[in-house]
């Protein structure tokens, strides 16, 4: 049984606090609830939804690619990984902001929990993770009490790494949120009018890289 390593840990924190940066991944949300409420708890309890539906997205790709690397090579897994994650990362690029669903910034925290999901999902946030969860896949060709050893630590090494990097997420959205907030009672919104780095080209230009790292 392979233990997880230490980086598994600082990556699921990393790209968790990256997502929770990123204005489209919930705090922009979590901020317009928290405005129109004239509540900071609002905002906190805004998170709540946040986390539901960007833990579904990430915890549906980690299942699925734990399972086929139960049953597939180690090799075949890391090169169809790789493949992944340029062909999302050049969709990204390409798509940009075009063909997403509309939710207004007052919806409940239902159609949150929702956009969330769809974000997450679209912007192959799960995808991240898996290379480095891929060293715990044992792949085809073990026996039978290898194989199920090996699955059992990485589903559980993925569960813990799914908890970290929505901790790290939500710990940032959570903090921008709140100072956003405060920040809007003494200036107003204008603040956000000023420009801002724009995130979905760097996540796009991370997937490739990290695909290509697979390959090489």
């Amino acid at each position: 049984m392979n233990a997880a390593p230490p980086s598994l840990w600082l990556t699921a924190a990393g790209l968790g606090a990256f997502h929770g940066v990123n204005p489209a991944m919930g705090w922009l949300f979590a901020l317009a609830l928290g405005l129109y409420a004239h509540s900071r708890r609002v905002v906190l309890v805004s998170l709540v939804p946040i986390a539901l539906g960007h833990a579904a997205s990430v915890a549906l790709v980690l299942a699925g690619v734990l399972t086929l690397g139960s049953v597939v090579g180690h090799e075949t897994l890391v090169r169809g990984c790789g493949v992944c994650l340029i062909g999302w990362g050049v969709w990204r690029a390409w798509r940009g902001h075009r063909g997403r669903p509309t939710v207004g910034m007052r919806t409940g925290l239902a159609g949150l929990a929702l956009w969330s999901f769809v974000m997450s999902s679209a912007h192959g946030a799960g995808l991240m993770l898996v290379p480095a969860l891929l060293p715990l896949c044992g792949g085809a060709g073990a026996s039978a009490g290898a194989a199920g050893a090996s699955s059992a630590a990485a589903f559980e090494a993925g569960a813990l790494a799914l908890s970290v990097h929505t901790v790290a997420m939500l710990a940032v959205i959570a903090v921008i949120a709140l100072a956003a907030m405060s920040l809007h009672e003494r200036t107003g919104l204008a603040f956000l009018r000023t420009g801002w780095v724009n995130l979905d080209w760097l996540w796009s230009v991370a997937l490739i890289a990290c695909g290509i790292w697979l390959w090489v």
